[in-house]
């Protein structure tokens, strides 16, 4: 299962080899942005862009309001997932 994770371009490195800084719940890392450049919208225009990230590619741009909803979504799960192994850890069936 692939799973993208959005974050916002935050800067562009080198935008001849297409690379910028995406933030992803306050953890920057850099990315190959080539999946969303082209002619209309070029590496220096991703500036402020939501994308979904994988593997250290984004992967296409997304609106503020879907990045926003599908990291409420894994925030969820990952408490989800926290109460889980708590009660594993506990002994309490789950």
């Amino acid at each position: 299962m692939c799973l993208g994770i959005p974050g916002q371009v935050v800067e562009i490195t080198d935008a001849e080899k297409r690379l910028g800084v995406v933030s992803v719940g306050g953890v920057r890392r850099e990315v190959n942005l080539a999946c969303v450049v082209d002619e209309d919208h070029p590496a220096e225009d991703c500036v402020g862009d939501w994308v979904l990230v994988h593997v250290g590619f984004a992967m296409s741009r997304i609106d503020p309001d879907e990045a926003a909803r599908t990291l409420e979504l894994l925030h969820e799960l990952g408490e989800v997932q926290e109460q889980l192994a708590a009660m594993r850890e506990s002994g309490r069936p789950g």
